[in-house]
């Protein structure tokens, strides 16, 4: 496995970033799950008796409304399908179907293994589970239609975690490390890796957890990235390395 400070897989394409805008986080939120739609960010959190779904005002942070997870319930990476926001939880094997407007649960479902990230690609939900396959649900029953193996240049590619679907491919967060993947959805291949070490200074990252939260704004062509217990939440731009 990559540590924060170890280069990707050898003979792939790398990416950097620019930062285009800084926006506050709020410290305490143990980012799990992360999507921007309509102007306002839905937020998933974890960590037991402190999970939560939120709506969070972009400019300033502010948690525009929230419902907390009952606190057997590790909270994990979160989706909004049509009118459902779709929750993941850790090792307790559910997954919650919340009213997008109100947050009122509506249904829930069970799967095997562990709930990590959770992205859609308007057809299917598209699931992580710390290993190196991604599983395709339907949206609507969360019955297993397929499972993706990920891998970089040619090795399984595990501690898959959050998701978010970008204009045809899947990005993903590498666990523990300060990378994002991007993934080929018809192959399940890593294409490239974006290196985001450096977001936050030394003395920020005193206090927060690693790197975790993804959201595209498809829209406006904006990506959103940030982390677990981070104070900040950043507009970047991909470039290639060198450029």
């Amino acid at each position: 496995m990559l540590s924060a400070a170890q280069p990707a897989a050898p003979n792939m394409p790398l990416y950097g970033y620019q930062i285009v805008r800084v926006y506050p986080h709020d410290h305490d939120a143990f980012t799990q799950g992360l999507q921007y739609l309509d102007g306002v960010f839905y937020e998933g959190t974890g960590l037991n008796g402190r999970s939560s779904i939120r709506r969070v005002e972009l400019e300033t942070g502010k948690v525009l409304q929230r419902r907390d997870v009952p606190s057997q319930h590790f909270g994990e990476g979160i989706t909004v399908f049509k009118s459902d926001l779709i929750e993941l939880t850790w090792q307790t094997h559910v997954a919650f179907v919340y009213d997008r407007t109100s947050f009122e649960p509506k249904k829930q479902f069970s799967y095997p293994g562990e709930g990590w990230g959770l992205t859609h690609d308007g057809t299917s939900l598209i699931m992580s589970d710390g290993t190196d396959e991604l599983r395709y649900l339907e949206p609507t029953t969360f019955v297993e239609k397929r499972r993706l193996k990920v891998t970089a240049s040619g090795a399984p590619l595990r501690n898959l975690n959050e998701l978010e679907y970008v204009k045809g491919e899947i990005f993903a967060n590498v666990w523990q490390t300060d990378y994002l993947v991007r993934i080929d959805p018809a192959s399940g291949k890593v294409t490239g890796y974006i290196d985001l070490r450096g977001l936050l200074s030394p003395a920020e990252r005193s206090g927060t957890d690693v790197l975790n939260g993804i959201a595209y704004d498809e829209a406006h062509d904006r990506l959103f990235v940030t982390g677990k217990l981070w104070p900040k939440l950043f507009e970047i731009k991909v470039v290639k390395k060198g450029s």
